[in-house]
């Protein structure tokens, strides 16, 4: 797929990361693929378990050299991005695809207990323009970038949904387009072009104000600066959930839509994707 200029290379000299501004932790820039090492690094990993504040202090490599942070987990017996199989060669750009037609397709192919198709969810009604809109003045508790930090923060403890998280940078411009950039396959036994599903993603991002803070080697998390506050539009939501990752829906116990539009999406900061 196509990216932006790759500044991780230049690591390979400069560990600390000094000629981009920047003062890293030792770390390991990572090309390992399915098919043997990329052309060039896909990311750079911390090499020791982040602690609650490392977020922040990356936070320069966004604005000094397009570099967007990511917290990584090595736990659960899979290792790190070198163990899982990345394919950024299978890899398509998301912006080639329409998120609706991504999302009709996998509606098409499921067995989603509405008989009608569901239409996507509209932007919270609740939430002005300026609540996700990166130009425009608004406060902490809805910038997507604030929200962001302070949900990864939560994840460094390592008492929550990753055990054993290590901070890693990916050049790209988009947060929506970081699993299509290093070719992750966390999805693949749901849909193994990854770019499809970062479709998906930029028009969450776009609506809600998601950005994707976390990835192990089948889940994704990410924080969301608008959620729904109106149950019917949560519901709608659901709906798009139930498209971009079916698993959860099993994984929670079969819920109704409702069910899992209350407990997963309604007024939640924070979603959670595991697939099998």
């Amino acid at each position: 797929m196509a990216t932006l200029p790759n500044p991780l290379p230049k690591l390979a000299d400069d560990p600390s990361g000094a000629s981009l501004g920047l003062e890293l932790p030792a770390g390991s820039l990572i090309d390992t693929t399915d098919e043997g090492p990329w052309h060039e690094p896909l990311l750079w990993c911390a090499n020791e378990r982040a602690l609650p504040g490392g977020w922040a202090a990356l936070e320069p490599a966004r604005r000094m050299a397009g570099l967007l942070p990511l917290v990584i987990d090595v736990g659960g017996g899979h290792g790190g991005p070198q163990d899982w199989e990345l394919a950024p060669g299978d890899t398509s750009y998301p912006g080639d695809h329409d998120p609706e037609e991504v999302l009709a397709n996998f509606w098409n192919e499921s067995d989603w207990p509405d008989q009608a198709t569901p239409t996507p969810a509209p932007t919270p009604t609740p939430a002005p323009d300026s609540a996700i809109s990166p130009d425009s003045a608004r406060s902490p508790e809805a910038d997507p970038d604030s929200v962001a930090a302070k949900f990864a923060d939560s994840l460094l403890t390592g008492e929550g949904a990753i055990k054993d998280p290590r901070l890693a940078l990916v050049p790209a411009r988009r947060s929506a387009d970081l699993p299509a950039v290093i070719g992750w396959m966390g999805p693949a036994n749901h849909e193994s072009d990854p770019g499809r599903l970062c479709a998906v993603l930029r028009s969450w991002e776009d609506r809600f104000g998601i950005r994707v803070v976390a990835l192990g080697f089948d889940h994704l998390l990410v924080s969301v600066a608008v959620p729904p506050t109106a149950l019917t539009e949560a519901e709608a939501l659901a709906a798009e959930h139930f498209a971009f990752c079916p698993d959860n829906f099993r994984q929670d116990g079969d819920p109704t839509v409702r069910e899992y539009a209350e407990r997963q999406i309604l007024n939640q900061p924070t979603w959670h994707f595991c697939w099998d």
